[in-house]
């Protein structure tokens, strides 16, 4: 049965009153009214009055929820969504929602009221069993309507009862919906596995289908009397599903009268089973008679479903023990139960049950349910923790014990499902709780590799042992958040400085042999491969993943520099590892990034290696042919050499289509292809000759995405004298000093030439210069905020005197001008095009604000827009972050601060740290497609500071973090970066 919970959706509010379509017309809303006085009966219209009445008076009380909830905790994932809640107290400020509103974890909010005021609210208290909580608000900053409160009757709420459910249906300002109680003995839905599920409470069931937004709406009688909560329902029925308000009325007292809210708790999950099951599990028909004249219209009685673990009634109670009796008295009812039970804290109660054909007696400890309720969390090496939860436990029937990781991000993104580990130790010593577990953590120095042992909550036979790298450099935080119920906050306490990290020791290794024959002295390349593994703690770019594996080409030994994909190294904030011969690892460095074609440089120390003996590959100067036989050796998906003799099928000039999100791709190449189906296979490897020179390099390419959202692949091969161009350049200065055209261009036939104007004498001239290939090069794209000398649809004709039909023709890297002769608008003409420095391509500067990543327009995003409308370009977003909140859109142009212009990143950071925290800024915005869009977003300096980061190759790790705090700057802040999460499921992607 497909159950769903009310909280989250768009928000779309109607202001004014419209007609309304009818079957026999269209009417005002006041001429329907009167239509309706005019035929209804009396008495009809005394409860269509008294309804009107009680609505009236109750929607000013009812307020539409917009939260964040900052950080996975407990069962609650990071994210925004709107609910509703309820006024309950007036004078001191309480309102009533739902739990799963509320959250578990850190939260802010805000609250808007019937008459559009906004008032900031936060949490006092979140039931740890039952889907209820109060926020609290205050009274004095409601300018402009009187507040009023809503009073909770649980007496009332019966079978049979008309009912309103009164809230932010469906992300509405306000919606009434109409039902009847049709039951108030249901067992309480399940709302599926690792999310909020509440238990030990029955439900009231009624038909008013409701969805999402109307998460704490209050279900009000005819007198406008709060009877129930609602709380979920059916995905697919009508039906809908609302909590008693017995232990939320209980609980509002005690806020009311400042007395601790006891809850207590024997570990035990009771349902609700009617007679007949009972019957069948063994109750005595005695017992049964008994029951039913006691509690007279009793269908029903409470039957013990999970007993957990080393709770207080372990090897006490079991699964199918019938309840009769608690201290000697009959008890049919969960709110009873619930209510001894909160009462007894620290005391035996006596439970007598039918287990089987025998009656038993057993004496059980109360314990507070808060306190297996966990109110705190660690964040380190980017990832969250916190002592398992009662309520996953309990989902589980698992012991409340252990060290859940909440948020599995940076150093613990673990391989498997999202979101259900449970980490036994780490470095192989046991972490049983967290304070154990922080204590592990701080005798680890910085970038160490240890081992960590885990399971999956929902599997308690494997035990899974993996190894990570400790990351306390990107992830400076090491830090306590406790929850504050009176400021509604989480306190940060940091837990100390990271140990630096152990120097690297040299170490030797062998390399394996391929097991191959037949292939000569190229079986030698097997000593050039490396493998990689790039993990990057933020995403920029347009990349969506935090690490990458594949592998790399070694081209210089003595210098240590090596060649990979740019789909594997996109970008230079990260930690670079290599392994060689899957013995030795250790670290390297993005040493060049080439801007268009699909090669990543990297460098790494030879020392350590030792005596290894690795070798460079040797590159040929020379461009493979269409025909050519070729030996090729590639890495499959399970990163294992597979080779074969083919030949080169073509050579052509390849456009790779753009990703909707702007991000590398490489321009203005030529591809090789095989005829092997090996190709297709590998994501990584070489194409040599019979001598075991390399001739290309075999590459993946990110292209355009699938109608799923999967990224395409294309796997292509490279010309080895591309590669060779850039390594000799590396080899004598470390900046290479390429220069390149400002365009994009795809190849077309000389008969597309010849239709746009193209003149015989100029056809039969570029015919003689190349008979292999008949074809020109067509501009597609210019890059945008650079002079447009050249112009989308011109085609190249001559580079320095030249003709122009492969790639290699138009030299660029070297020469700061080529005279071109071009074909535009049917004619012929000669000009003159300048070339481009690269030497700040890429991205060196990045801005973490309202736990968005922003960024300057890199290459892939100049290439795919006209014009820019700033230089201040949204990258990424976090989950439940205020730029998530207030939907600052991923791919937008930032181009105004509180209507001041905000050109470049400089511009941006300075207004945005004129703007006082808790406060509203005005941002203006301009999407992709150029329409402008103005949003609101507000300041939270506490969970989202505004974080500087600037490549400076003297800093640790190569770039420099300021913190923006209230007008202060803070150099390499201890909190470090907002580690991110991947879009998708896997940790990591071999190339």
């Amino acid at each position: 049965m497909a159950i769903k919970k009310r909280a989250r959706g768009n928000s779309i509010t109607q202001e004014n009153d419209e007609k309304v379509p009818r079957m026999n017309g269209s009417y005002e809303p006041a001429e329907l009214e009167n239509q309706l006085v005019e035929t209804a009966p009396s008495s009809h219209l005394a409860e269509s009055g008294k309804w009107k009445e009680s609505i009236a008076r109750v929607v000013r009380s009812v307020v539409s929820i917009r939260f964040s909830q900052v950080a996975s905790f407990d069962t609650d994932e990071s994210g925004t969504g709107e609910a509703s809640a309820f006024i309950v107290d007036a004078k001191n400020g309480y309102m009533l929602t739902n739990r799963h509103v509320v959250c578990a974890g850190p939260f802010i909010g805000h609250a808007i009221l019937d008459n559009h005021e906004e008032v900031e609210v936060y949490p006092v208290y979140r039931d740890p069993v039952h889907d209820f909580g109060f926020l609290r608000f205050d009274p004095k900053k409601i300018r402009y309507m009187n507040v009023e409160q809503l009073e909770l009757r649980p007496d009332l709420a019966k079978v049979g009862t008309e009912i309103r459910v009164i809230g932010n249906d469906a992300a509405e300002k306000l919606s009434i919906l109409a039902g009847w109680i049709s039951r108030v003995d249901r067992n309480v839905p399940d709302y599926g596995e690792l999310t909020y599920c509440d238990f030990n409470t029955n439900y009231i069931q009624a038909a008013a289908n409701a969805s999402g937004g109307s998460s704490g709406s209050p279900v009000v009688e005819r007198s406008g009397n709060v009877v129930a909560l609602q709380a979920g329902g059916h995905m697919v029925a009508a039906t809908d599903y609302f909590l008693p308000l017995d232990r939320p009325l209980r609980a509002l007292r005690c806020l009311q009268n400042k007395k601790p809210i006891t809850r207590g708790t024997i570990q035990t999950q009771f349902l609700i089973k009617p007679f007949d099951e009972c019957s069948r599990l063994g109750l005595d028909t005695a017992i049964e008679e008994q029951v039913r004249g006691l509690f007279p219209g009793a269908t029903s009685m409470l039957v013990v479903e999970t007993v957990l673990p080393e709770g207080p009634s372990h090897n006490k109670l079991q699964e199918g023990d019938i309840l009769l009796h608690l201290n000697s008295k009959y008890l049919i009812d969960l709110i009873e139960l619930e209510s001894i039970l909160d009462e007894s804290i620290g005391q035996d109660i006596v439970l007598t049950v039918q287990r089987g054909n025998s009656t038993v007696d057993v004496t059980c400890r109360v314990q507070s349910t808060h306190d297996i309720a966990p109110d705190r969390y660690v964040e380190v090496c980017g990832a969250k923790f916190h002592n398992l939860s009662y309520q996953l436990a309990r989902q589980y029937a698992l012991p409340v014990k252990g060290v859940f990781i909440s948020e599995p991000a940076g150093s613990f993104r673990l391989e498997g499902p999202e979101y259900c580990y449970l980490l036994e130790s780490v470095a192989y010593k046991p972490v049983p709780d967290l304070d154990t577990f922080i204590n592990v953590m701080k005798t680890i120095p910085d970038r160490s590799r240890v081992a960590v042992g885990y399971r999956f909550i929902h599997d308690k036979h494997s035990l899974v042992t993996d190894i990570i790298e400790v990351d306390r450099h990107w992830a400076k935080a090491f830090r306590l958040a406790s929850r504050n119920d009176e400021t509604g906050f989480w306190d940060f306490q940091t837990l100390g400085d990271p140990l630096p990290a152990k120097p690297n020791i040299p170490c030797t290794t062998s390399i394996p042999k391929l097991n191959v024959e037949n292939f000569g002295p190229t079986a030698d390349i097997n000593n050039c491969f490396v493998k990689i593994t790039y993990y990057m703690p933020i995403h920029l770019d347009g990349y969506r993943k935090s690490r990458k594996q594949g592998t790399a080409l070694v081209l210089d030994k003595n210098n240590g520099i090596a060649v990979t994909s740019r789909c594997t190294v996109p970008y230079a904030l990260g930690d670079l590892t290599i392994t060689v011969a899957d013995s030795i690892q250790i670290p390297a460095e993005v040493l060049h990034l080439h801007p268009t074609q699909n090669l990543t440089f990297i460098k790494y120390d030879p020392k350590l290696l030792g005596e290894t003996p690795i070798k460079a590959a040797k590159l040929r100067n020379h461009y493979v042919s269409q025909g050519d036989n070729v030996n090729f050796f590639g890495f499959n998906s399970k990163s294992r050499v597979v080779a074969t003799k083919t030949s080169v099928t073509d050579v052509i000039t390849m456009v790779i289509p753009p990703n909707p999100m702007p991000r590398f791709r490489a321009v203005n190449f030529e591809s090789i292809t095989i005829e092997s189906g090996l190709g297709s296979q590998c994501g990584s490897g070489v194409l040599t000759d019979d001598e075991g020179q390399v001739v290309a390099l075999w590459l993946t390419h990110y292209g355009e995405q699938t109608s799923r959202g999967t990224d395409v692949k294309y796997h292509l091969g490279l010309a080895s004298p591309v590669v060779l161009s850039t390594l000799r350049r590396l080899q004598t200065d470390v900046n290479p000093h390429i220069r390149i055209l400002n365009v994009e261009f795809r190849a077309i036939q000389l008969a597309h030439a010849r239709s746009m104007g193209l003149s015989a004498e100029r056809i039969q001239q570029i015919e003689t210069a190349n008979e292999k290939r008949h074809q020109l090069f067509m501009i597609t794209h210019v890059e945008a905020n650079t002079p447009r000398i050249l112009t989308d649809g011109d085609v190249i004709l001559t580079a320095n005197g030249k003709p122009v039909t492969r790639v290699q023709d138009i030299e660029a890297e070297d020469t700061e001008e080529i005279e071109m002769d071009i074909l535009r608008g049917g004619k012929e003409m000669k000009i003159k095009v300048p070339t481009f420095p690269t030497d700040n391509c890429e991205t060196n500067r990045v801005i973490i604000c309202w736990g968005a990543t922003i960024q300057a327009p890199h290459r892939a995003v100049r290439l795919q827009s006209e014009g820019l409308p700033s230089n201040v370009f949204v990258t990424n977003r976090s989950r439940g972050s205020p730029a998530d909140q207030y939907d600052l859109g991923i791919a937008q142009f930032i181009t105004a601060i509180n209507g001041i212009p905000t050109p470049d990143l400089e511009s941006f950071v300075r207004e945005v740290r004129k703007v006082r925290d808790n406060s509203y800024v005005r941002v203006s915005t301009v999407t992709f497609d150029k329409v402008p869009v103005v949003l609101t977003i507000k300041m939270n300096e506490h969970y989202f500071p505004t974080l500087d980061l600037v490549r400076d190759f003297k800093a640790e790790n190569g770039w420099r973090a300021v913190q923006y705090d209230e007008g202060r700057e803070e150099d390499n802040p201890s909190m470090g970066l907002v580690i991110e999460e991947d879009v998708d499921t896997n940790s990591a992607a071999a190339d």
